[in-house]
């Protein structure tokens, strides 16, 4: 362990399982207070239940991303507790809704989800982050959850382009606020079959587990293995630290080589 985020605050949403229960954890072990938000709270509360175990310092908020009032107050509470703001992970997101959906298969309402999760949570986690930072007047990181799907065809139509939304937010924000020495950056993750993620999206998690199941998603990308939450934080802690001190406005693969075909 290195301290990479000694004293930190930092907020991960959807901390309360997967990639969000990962890098919380990963954060806290690197010294990190860490805001665990989830809009399911016993879930969060695990999250920090499992860092406290392990010697680190967290706390729990309940949070809807697509709510803006919420996402102001979840900065709020952190700067509450810890005193001020250092990273924002915006990590929460929503699948397509049913598995091999078509364009013409979305319903107004999954599309409004889709929106209002993948995209909204995310605009308005940075809208405030971007405040915080700004009345601090000493930087700040900002790493969003986007996807392969953002990238390339790959998966549901309106969900991938709510990651290419995000991408393009991302990499739009990162030259808007590069003069208050904020970064902004993105990870691309592919399959990921052991995260909880595709059983959201109707694919169970007893399936998705199965070995066969976990091999031929693990065959799609080059390297020959599926993407683990454990990948994505390791992803997301990099962009998040001072050894990323220069790097701002990238979309980072975690895909095994698969956009690189």
């Amino acid at each position: 362990m290195s301290g990479l985020f000694a004293e930190k605050s930092v907020i991960v949403t959807g901390a309360g399982s997967g990639v969000g229960r990962a890098t919380a954890s990963r954060l806290a072990e690197e010294g990190a207070r860490v805001v665990c938000a989830d809009i399911a709270p016993a879930e969060a509360k695990e999250t920090v239940r499992r860092i406290e175990a392990a010697g680190g310092v967290a706390t729990a908020v309940e949070v809807d991303v697509s709510k803006e009032d919420q996402v102001e107050a979840m900065v709020s509470a952190a700067v509450q507790q810890y005193g001020r703001l250092d990273v924002l992970v915006n990590n929460v997101g929503v699948p397509t809704p049913r598995l091999g959906a078509l364009l013409e298969d979305h319903t107004v309402e999954d599309f409004d989800r889709l929106v209002s999760v993948n995209l909204g949570g995310v605009f308005f986690g940075c809208k405030h982050a971007v405040l915080r930072y700004k009345e601090q007047g000493d930087g700040g990181v900002i790493v969003n959850t986007a996807s392969v799907a953002g990238l390339v065809a790959w998966g549901g139509s309106v969900y991938g382009a709510t990651k290419g939304a995000v991408l393009q937010l991302t990499r739009a924000l990162a030259i808007e606020a590069a003069p208050y020495g904020i970064r902004v950056n993105a990870i691309c993750p592919a399959a990921m079959p052991l995260t909880g993620f595709m059983a959201a999206g109707g694919l169970d998690a007893e399936t998705s587990a199965r070995p066969e199941v976990a091999a031929k998603m693990a065959a799609q990308h080059p390297l020959g293995r599926s993407v683990t939450a454990e990948d994505c934080a390791e992803a997301i802690l990099y962009l998040a630290s001072d050894r990323a001190a220069n790097v701002t406005g990238v979309a980072l693969p975690v895909d095994g080589g698969y956009v690189a075909r």
